[in-house]
């Protein structure tokens, strides 16, 4: 009996050390050190990153109002033995989506961070696009091939990366929240790689865009549904000027935040208020108005990169069958009106803006 008594003392000891302790067992997965030197080379392939974030994820939920940095830990875990870990500050983003979404965009803040030489110690800020709500993450991996559709189309384009996130609360025992989420290539990366600067003047209007270029962004989201953009309000759209050309009166437009557009199809977008649209699937060209020559040579750009860009999206393993085939019908809706009667060209010149 004293032998049955004390192995029953000892079980109970054991269980109630922190290292049986299943949320203990999860921190300590994750309590990493920097093990390696290793450039990421964030925007350079497509292969998934493997990361985690720890922070007062409590905290992030009641102060997303007031977009407050929060500190926290990042964890990019290179094999099953390497890591880099940080400690950066975060904050949510993002208009609409702060105030809807469970786990909102994040505005990752590296600041007096040293990554040993590599890509990153040129980032002081970097957006993260998230989940949003539920554990279904096809309305960000639409999103997501949005913007590499549009990496077809030009250099002058945010690059994204797609990672495996593991949420970890800091203050709160439980276990990671996981699900997918994509990085947006920085204004300054994308302005180095171009040979560029950013614009940030508040006078810019369609006009002082180069025109190849503003009609291929318009048209752009007039294929994939999205009117939620604004170039005097600089609204979902960024500006370079080249430092190659010496107009400096030229712009060079890139847009970006598609998750209004009826080719992803939230079950919160709007169409833009005042367009007399019923639904954001119903498409309105916003660009400027050209001659009949010059959209229908506009246009062919788009038609010969109809097959690739079907290609992006048929062969993009993370989204469900009925969802790429989803996209694949809207876009054939556009595609469509680009017949020998010029229909698309000519619903472009009923709705395209004269000044």
């Amino acid at each position: 009996m004293n032998r049955i008594l004390i192995l029953q003392i000892l079980i109970t000891i054991i269980i109630a050390l922190p290292a049986f302790s299943q949320n203990d067992t999860i921190d300590s997965i994750y309590s990493v050190t920097d093990t390696l030197h290793h450039d990421i080379g964030l925007f350079e392939n497509d292969e998934i990153l493997n990361i985690s974030l720890r922070f007062d994820i409590n905290q992030y939920k009641r102060s997303r109002i007031k977009e407050e940095y929060l500190k926290a830990i990042l964890t990019y875990h290179i094999n099953n033995t390497d890591s880099i870990n940080k400690e950066i500050k975060l904050k949510t983003r993002g208009e609409m989506r702060k105030g809807y979404c469970d786990f909102p965009p994040i505005m990752l803040n590296l600041k007096k961070n040293e990554f040993r030489n590599t890509e990153l110690d040129k980032i002081n800020k970097i957006k993260m696009v998230t989940h949003c709500k539920g554990r279904n993450p096809h309305y960000l991996f639409k999103e997501y091939l949005i913007y590499k559709l549009y990496n077809i189309l030009t250099d002058y384009s945010f690059r994204v990366r797609l990672a495996r996130i593991d949420y970890i609360n800091s203050v709160k025992k439980s276990r990671p929240v996981s699900n997918y989420a994509f990085f947006i290539e920085p204004i300054e990366m994308l302005a180095e790689r171009t040979h560029s600067a950013p614009v940030n003047s508040l006078k810019l209007t369609q006009k002082n865009v180069f025109p190849d270029i503003m009609d291929r962004m318009a048209i752009f989201n007039y294929m994939i549904g999205n009117t939620d953009w604004s170039v005097p309000i600089q609204h979902n759209c960024k500006f370079l000027v080249s430092l190659n050309f010496t107009q400096a009166s030229q712009a060079i437009i890139i847009p970006y935040d598609f998750d209004y557009a009826g080719l992803v199809n939230t079950d919160y977008a709007v169409p833009y208020t005042g367009l007399g649209l019923e639904s954001v699937r119903d498409r309105r060209y916003l660009g400027l108005c050209r001659s009949e020559e010059v959209f229908i040579k506009a246009v062919k750009e788009f038609s010969d990169r109809k097959e690739e860009f079907y290609r992006i999206i048929n062969e993009f393993p993370l989204l469900e069958e009925k969802e790429k085939k989803e996209m694949i019908r809207y876009l054939e809706s556009f595609y469509i009106r680009i017949d020998k009667h010029n229909s698309l060209v000519y619903d472009m010149l009923k709705g395209c803006i004269t000044f």
